[in-house]
């Protein structure tokens, strides 16, 4: 089996505020979940069909951080698929889009903590990092 998941620490999993279903004429898919490593996102989706098309999806957030396609899996109904980097510091929100929606429409946003994304903290020799210090939003 190959490597999928990225190298590093798990920092975060994002569950959708809302029911992240998305349906158009090509692809039907739920957003279940986004996993925020030190090297790169997972996103999980589930599959409305099996041996249906795996949904093209596009990663943003508020900075405009250019997110890459690195590979997918798909097991029956599910599907997960592997962008680079991880998120930024300072970085509030991720949104999922379809690439196959001809407008680009929006699936769903997911918050991210501020403790999901170290800021610039040296990893201690264990690999983690210190926990963060609280402060108000901006």
């Amino acid at each position: 089996m190959r490597e999928l998941i990225p190298s590093g620490d798990l920092r975060e999993m994002l569950l959708p505020p809302t029911y992240g279903r998305h349906v158009t004429r090509s692809t039907e898919f739920t957003v279940l979940s986004v996993e925020i490593w030190a090297t790169g996102l997972v996103v999980n989706i589930h599959l409305a069909s099996g041996g249906g098309p795996e949904p093209r999806i596009i990663l943003q957030d508020h900075f405009g951080t250019e997110y890459s396609f690195r590979d997918s899996a798909t097991l029956g109904s599910r599907n997960l698929q592997v962008f680079t980097p991880s998120v930024p510091p300072g970085t509030r929100s991720l949104t999922v889009r379809s690439a196959d929606d001809p407008s680009g429409r929006q699936v769903v946003t997911f918050a991210v903590p501020l403790r999901a994304v170290p800021s610039e903290l040296q990893p201690s020799q264990d690999g983690g990092y210190p926990p963060p210090e609280l402060r108000r939003p901006a």
